[in-house]
């Protein structure tokens, strides 16, 4: 026995057809791009503060454009190089004594009275020290130095110019005057000019 066919007389509750509409009606989700926040230059906040701030204390500039994360920075170069300087300092005098005493004849009672070095070895080995304790030193004022400079580019940067999405790119074909060595029949070649504002 076959099935008797269904010409439409019931009808699905499921049926799209048949369903009625939703009494909430709720609108597409769209983002906000375009309200996001806009940062203006602050015209307060001055660079030349910055620069004296960090020249009088180092990191005080850093603080006063509100850049904390480079404060850990600035004191762990200061840390590491004031620590080059004691060692080489220590270091130094210890070869400059061990030296002078084996110059004058004597006998070492220092870390290196076992040595067989002779006394040229060892003002050389202070004059080493010397020099990186110096370049230690000229490491403190290079750090000294790019902190300042580097408070002072951000706070340049705070101070003139913003940081928003207004961006804008503009396209459009131009005429460029070709180079005096390329020149022939035409004086002009298109070309397409790019302008960036921002």
């Amino acid at each position: 026995m076959a099935q008797k066919p269904d010409f439409g007389t019931t009808r699905n509750s499921k049926d799209s057809l048949n369903r009625s509409k939703d009494s909430v009606s709720s609108k597409p989700f769209v983002p906000n791009a375009f309200n996001a926040k806009v940062y203006h230059p602050d015209s307060l906040h001055s660079p030349h503060k910055a620069f004296i701030r960090s020249a009088i204390l180092p990191g005080w500039g850093q603080v006063y454009n509100r850049k904390y994360w480079k404060l850990p920075i600035i004191y762990g170069g200061f840390t590491l190089l004031g620590i080059a300087i004691v060692w080489n300092h220590q270091q130094y005098n210890i070869f400059i004594k061990e030296a002078k005493i084996r110059r004058d004849g004597g006998v070492s009672t220092g870390p290196y009275k076992n040595s067989t070095a002779s006394y040229q070895d060892f003002f050389d080995a202070a004059a080493a020290d010397q020099r990186n304790l110096q370049l230690s030193i000229l490491g403190v004022v290079g750090v000294w130095g790019i902190n300042c400079i580097d408070a002072y580019i951000d706070a340049k940067f705070i101070h003139s110019y913003s940081v928003d999405n207004n961006l804008t790119i503009k396209v459009a074909p131009t005429m460029l005057n070709q180079p005096v060595y390329a020149i022939n029949n035409n004086g002009y070649i298109p070309g397409i000019k790019l302008t960036l504002g921002f």
